[in-house]
């Protein structure tokens, strides 16, 4: 009984992922850098340290989940401190997206003489926000009940219908995404036309790759439920997937109402 735990914590045994998954960025930032710079092998940098970014995840989040599901270390204290990290997490992306509504608004609200005064700038033709913008709207939003009802069930026991309602969130999600890919492609003006382009290009771009890696979160969530990973109290892995994905929901409102419709006046 020597090696017994006398305390609730996790004391996580030493990991390499932290230190590959630096160098996997590091490799991936490297790569952008050199892509954008037109400087040989860039491109092949880049894709390298995406993989290597992508394997270190899948790695390292495996290691989480059997310290989890089948070591039984994430006891109530060691969950409650992860739910302040995912707590932290979402206010560092809040922190994230204000940098580009700050850039918009800052543009928007006083239209310097160098874009002609006024907003949108002439000679950028926008998106009307009541066609696939309003469409993208619906379904985010149904998203967001699909995935509450996904925790409702879960909560009550309820494996099949949770399933269900996973599943449909996760074709929501796709569907967002390939209707954001093809208004992208007939897309009227660039991420180059000024800095209406660039704004509206960096803010939507940088949410639809949220919204690819929240499938990817929720995804995974739905795996883990097939394979019984999930109780109606320890759940906290899909917790943390729904939490991110309202908040992608908030953010696409806020999207909605300042590169669309606002535009559109």
């Amino acid at each position: 009984m020597s090696g017994f735990q006398k305390h609730p914590y996790h004391m996580v045994d030493p990991s390499p992922w932290p230190f590959v998954m630096s160098i996997a960025i590091f490799t991936t930032f490297t790569g952008g850098g050199m892509y954008l710079h037109l400087m040989e092998y860039g491109e092949l940098v880049l894709f390298f340290g995406l993989f290597l970014v992508i394997a270190t995840m899948f790695t390292w989040w495996r290691d989480v989940i059997r310290e989890s599901t089948y070591e039984g270390h994430h006891t109530a204290i060691t969950e409650y401190g992860l739910r302040m990290g995912m707590v932290l997490f979402i206010v560092s992306e809040v922190m994230f997206f204000s940098a580009f509504f700050w850039a918009f608004f800052h543009s928007s609200l006083a239209p310097t003489i160098e874009i002609g005064s006024i907003w949108p700038p002439k000679g950028i033709s926008i998106f009307s926000p009541w066609d696939v913008p309003l469409v993208n709207t619906l379904i985010l939003l149904l998203s967001g009940v699909t995935v509450t009802w996904a925790h409702h069930y879960m909560v009550n026991g309820k494996h099949k219908f949770a399933l269900i309602s996973l599943y449909l969130t996760i074709i929501l999600a796709i569907s967002f995404t390939a209707l954001q890919a093809m208004e992208y492609v007939e897309a009227p003006f660039a991420i180059s036309d000024g800095i209406y382009g660039s704004t509206f290009y960096m803010a939507t771009g940088f949410h639809g790759i949220h919204v690819i890696v929240g499938t990817i979160f929720l995804a995974v969530c739905t795996y883990r439920l097939v394979q019984r990973q999930f109780s109606r109290t320890h759940h906290f892995g899909f917790e943390a997937a729904a939490w991110y994905w309202h908040f992608v929901d908030v953010v696409w409102l806020f999207l909605f109402v300042m590169c669309y419709w606002w535009a559109s006046l």
